[in-house]
């Protein structure tokens, strides 16, 4: 049985570390607030955006051709998986490196036998993980939710963008936490390159072709709208895992302080236990001590 001193020392610092999850709790609440705020406020502008570009590009039909919509053999590519510069957040990290493995492991198995799988990794852990696995990498945003803004996203779509138009990669996808409430982040793999074409719903009905009037001319709509689109479809993947972080790390911190109060528990009961054990001990030594006296006598 562990003495009194070692067992007060182990309640000290469980005590300490409830303290800890529990700021670490609030802050991270705090940060989800915001975090949720923008998320919510960008969802909307994200989908009218590719719903004007669904539109654009149905009605140009094949007159106008884009460089990110071609359709090449796919040789090489790239993974852009996003995940957090710091731990302590569950499974969160944890997820999107499964989610990689298994695109490596089924969809991107024959590209990645013949090291062709270059990963641009964006938040700390997630270099991290892959230069450990001596994956290729494409430059280097460890530290992009710092000062996260569209413009530091910006940065990295275009060395995306720019490697594709320059043949150096077939396509990209993307990995990343969607966020869906507090205690659910769902994992998403969603192509970012090539421009995958708009599909009608099985259920439409066929309209008159409607004849747009398009200022400036089709090409400068398209050379500015489709390269938009792509900045915008991975800062909104950003935002979403920057949120689905803050809810994960909020519910990580959220059970260890619960899982503290359960250990507090029980140690403030082993504590008691062993105080009672001593004091009877001492008790019956005392008692023993004085019957061996007045035997004596």
């Amino acid at each position: 049985m562990a003495s009194l001193k070692e067992v007060r020392s182990r309640i000290i610092s469980v005590q300490s570390t409830q303290q800890i999850t529990k700021a670490m709790k609030m802050v991270a609440a705090a940060k989800l607030r915001r975090a949720q705020d923008n998320i919510l406020r960008m969802r909307p502008y994200a989908q009218r955006l590719n719903s004007i570009l669904s539109n654009l590009t149905s009605s140009m039909e094949n007159e106008v051709a884009s460089e990110y919509s071609a359709q090449r053999e796919v040789r090489r590519v790239l993974i852009i998986a996003i995940t957090s510069d710091r731990g302590l957040a569950g499974a969160f990290n944890s997820n999107i490196f499964k989610g990689v493995n298994q695109l490596l492991a089924t969809r991107y198995s024959a590209q990645a036998a013949a090291g062709n799988v270059t990963v641009l990794a964006i938040g700390k852990r997630a270099h991290e993980y892959f230069v450990r696995r001596r994956l290729p990498m494409l430059g280097n945003y460890i530290h992009i939710f710092g000062s996260l803004s569209f413009d530091t996203v910006r940065v990295a779509a275009e060395d995306a963008m720019q490697g594709f138009r320059a043949g150096q990669f077939d396509e990209v996808t993307m990995v990343y936490n969607e966020f869906k409430n507090v205690a659910t982040q769902i994992v998403r793999a969603e192509q970012l390159l090539p421009l995958i074409p708009a599909e009608a719903p099985a259920t439409a009905t066929p309209t008159a072709n409607v004849d747009y009037i398009f200022e400036p001319s089709k090409e400068e709509i398209v050379q500015t709208l489709i390269p938009q689109s792509l900045k915008i479809q991975l800062y909104k993947a950003v935002l979403e895992s920057n949120a689905s972080e803050h809810g994960a790390r909020m519910t990580a911190m959220d059970k260890a302080t619960e899982n503290a109060g359960e250990l507090l528990k029980s140690l403030k009961l082993t504590y008691n236990r062993t105080r009672q054990a001593a004091i009877t001990t001492e008790i019956l030594e005392i008692v023993g001590g004085a019957e061996a006296l007045a035997a004596s006598r």
